[in-house]
């Protein structure tokens, strides 16, 4: 009886032992965030793409948001990017020796956003135009935010390059009514390149102000990103779709053609330039005015009328009067007029009065005074 209950006791002991083994393993993994049972794994990038610039080649493509577990990524990846140099006419394969070229740490790659895509440049050396015109560059972007783990292969993109033309020389701008008005220089012969074809003009625009020019558009801040102007055929342009009071920034590249290719150059030296509007509003023609005589409850007063002015920003309208040919007088109205018309209720009978008119504009240009009307006052 006794063996019995000293078994019993030895069975609840085990027991005992196992329940605490358990709670306290439970207990020691409860504590903190779970750990992965895997990798995090950036997704694929698909929309790889790259074109040459002047002397580089300019990938673009979507940076990945998400893990292939469709998860956040908490931060940005690492970027590793691939490069292959390929004889004319022929495409990577397996057998493709990639190269590992850069590698952008997460702390530099906001620095290649622009907007929600990476724009990197891929600077090109005299040793890869050696080769024959129309040699390729394969890339291919693969990106990791763990070191033992990196992202599939993204597309495979191939660009052909060329020797590219010159770049286009100092660069000129000025500010008309109409118009924000560019012209260069023609680039210096640049070896190999054929001749030109043309140009392109690219507008940015900046925050307004007086600071100097980059010397390089790279270092500009921009407000928006660079936009295609015009094709010029020859070294000037003018860009009628501006606003007065923006500040953009120009660029010129030259462009010349390799079969059905077209290679720009790099940019040329940026300018900058704020469209002031200083012009005045053209001047109102067709005063005329009529003497308008006294009744028992008014006195005699003239009125005035001249055509419309059709300036798109016309404010309003002045009206001077002067007892004097010569001298543009006073002016009578003390607000702007909206409407071309007035009435003079302040002159004397038995005086002679000589009249004219400006047009202002919203920035506050005012006219010429227009041709002077007289009347005498019976």
């Amino acid at each position: 009886m006794k063996r019995a209950a000293a078994l019993l006791v030895h069975v609840f002991f085990i027991l005992a032992c196992a329940v605490l083994a358990c709670t306290l393993i439970i207990g020691c993994a409860a504590p903190g965030d779970p750990t992965a049972r895997h990798p995090v794994v950036p997704t694929v990038i698909t929309d790889l793409g790259a074109r040459q610039f002047g002397s580089s080649v300019v990938l673009t493509f979507s940076l990945p948001r998400q893990s292939t577990d469709r998860e956040a990524l908490a931060e940005q990846p690492t970027i590793e990017i691939y490069r292959a140099t390929l004889p004319p006419g022929v495409s990577p394969d397996r057998k493709t020796p990639w190269r590992l070229v850069y590698s952008i740490p997460p702390e530099r790659v906001d620095s290649y956003l622009n907007g929600d895509r990476i724009e990197f440049r891929d600077p090109l050396t005299p040793n890869d135009f050696t080769g024959a015109a129309g040699s390729s560059l394969a890339y291919m972007v693969r990106t990791r935010v763990v070191k033992t783990r990196a992202s599939g292969d993204s597309n495979i993109f191939t660009t052909r390059i060329y020797p590219p033309p010159g770049t286009p020389r100092d660069l000129r701008v000025s500010v008309t009514e109409s118009a924000i008005v560019l012209s260069w220089s023609e680039p210096l012969a640049a070896g190999d390149a054929p001749k030109l074809t043309g140009y392109r003009v690219y507008r940015a625009e900046v925050e307004s102000g007086d600071a100097p020019a980059p010397q390089d558009v790279s270092q500009a801040k921009l407000k928006s990103p660079l936009t295609l102007q015009g094709s010029p055929t020859s070294p000037e342009f003018s860009d009628t779709h501006f606003e007065f009071g923006h500040s953009y920034l120009y660029t010129v590249r030259a462009i010349t053609q390799y079969g059905v290719d077209t290679i720009e150059s790099a940019d040329s030296a940026p300018a900058i330039v704020t469209g002031r509007d200083t012009f005045p509003p053209a001047t109102p023609l067709g005063l005329e005015a009529t003497i308008i005589p006294a009744t028992p409850g008014a006195p005699a007063h003239i009125e005035l009328s001249w055509a419309i002015s059709s300036e798109a920003d016309l404010a309003g309208y002045n009206v001077y009067r002067s007892d004097r040919d010569d001298a543009p007088g006073e002016r009578m109205n003390s607000e702007l007029l909206p409407s071309p018309t007035y009435r003079d209720t302040s002159v004397v009978s038995g005086r002679r009065y000589f009249y004219r008119v400006s047009a202002v504009d919203n920035t506050g240009n005012e006219s010429p005074l227009g041709p002077t009307v007289q009347i005498d006052v019976p």
